[in-house]
This record gives structure tokens, sequence and C-alpha cells, in this order.
């Protein structure tokens, strides 16, 4: 295992079990938020591929209404109705992704990677190209996590926001994921980490996919 490897793991077991325990009581009150804005339970598990193609459960606050699956698509556009009001709030800010640092924690995901995906997307990946990005642990933030955050938003300028995230989106984001992968380094790491947290306060602006950008 190369000592970059080595050193990201200590660093994503560290950094999952710190924020685990300190947002224990900010975990708490948004439990408490979703379980009064809507029925239905507190956390969200979603199946997603990891690595070398194994499935896992991405863990998420609930933000949409209880049987949201049956309702409509995999992907949600920014209008989706499917979204509680206090959803809204949380998938703006991201509070939405915290519980994923136990995904981390376990070891399915890492704190920075690319963006873990749902297996009938990844079935649409040029083979050689999922073969490198399933070789890495998928990431809470990434490249593509950042690039394309307002991702809802872009969705909900199509009416057909199944074939365009099909037909557009994803191959932008598979592009984006190997690239990530072909870069990746305890440095980029950081570099994407404090790009992250700077992206939380930036003002949502309407986005294309060719102004996406780091």
């Amino acid at each position: 295992m190369r000592p970059y490897e080595v050193v990201k793991r200590a660093v994503d077991c560290t950094v999952a079990a710190v924020g685990l325990l300190v947002l224990a009581p900010l975990f708490a009150l948004i439990a408490l938020l979703v379980r009064l804005d809507s029925p239905g339970g507190v956390f969200f598990a979603h199946e997603r591929v990891g690595r070398y193609g194994r499935k896992f459960k991405v863990l998420k606050f609930r933000t949409m209404v209880r049987d949201a699956p049956k309702r409509g698509a995999a992907i949600t556009a920014g209008h989706d109705p499917r979204i509680t009001r206090v959803g809204k709030i949380l998938r703006k800010t991201k509070l939405d992704e915290l519980p994923q640092l136990w995904n981390v924690l376990k070891g399915e995901m890492s704190l920075v990677g690319p963006r873990p995906e749902v297996e009938k997307y990844v079935q649409l990946w040029e083979p050689t190209l999922r073969a490198i990005v399933l070789s890495v642990r998928p990431g809470i933030t990434g490249l593509t996590q950042i690039r394309y955050r307002h991702e809802e938003s872009l969705l909900a300028q199509h009416p057909d926001s199944e074939a365009y995230y099909r037909e557009t989106l994803l191959p932008l984001k598979l592009q984006s994921d190997v690239e990530y992968v072909k870069r990746r380094g305890l440095a980029f790491d950081a570099w994407l980490l404090g790009r992250t947290l700077g992206a939380l306060f930036e003002r949502e602006q309407t986005p294309s996919p060719k102004t996406q950008g780091e």
C-alpha cells in the first residue's frame, strides 16, 4: 500500500471519529427537525457502487418525503416536490451529507474521492474509465462534487432531467472523477477540502455545465 493511501486512511478515520463525536449535538438537532417536519425516519440509506464495484448504503439525513423512491427518479432536480421544507435547507447547506462520516469510518468512503453513483448509471460508464474510478474509495467531497455542486439547479433547467443527466452530466462527471484519480495526493485532497468549505459560503448562481469549475 502506498504511503499516501496509509496516511489518507488514517486521516479519514481520525476526522470521521472526531467529527461524529463533536457533531453529535448537531446530529440530534437535525434529527429532531427532520422528524417534526414530515413523517418517516431520520436517515435515508441509498445503495451506491463503491471501491472495486462493491455496493454499500450511503447514509444521509432524510430530505424527501417518506416514499420518495416510489414517486420519482433516482436523480433530484431543484424543483422536485418530494423535497421537504427542512430538506431544502439541509440540501442547500450540505448538512444532509454529515452521516456519511459513518461510511468513512467503516471504510466504505473517504473524505475526498469520486462521487459515489447508483448502479444503473455506473453501468453506463465507459469500461476503462469505470475501472479507474472504482479503483479508489468514493468521497463525501471531491473534484466532481465541487464542480457540480449546483447539479439540482442544472437539472431543473431541463424538462427531461433524466435524459439530460444521462447524456450530458454523467459523461462530464465521469471525466471529472477520472481526473481526480489521476491527480490525487495529500496536497490535492487538502485543497479540495478547503475548496469545499469555501463553496458552502458562496452565493448560488444559475450554473451551466460549461461554467462548472474548480
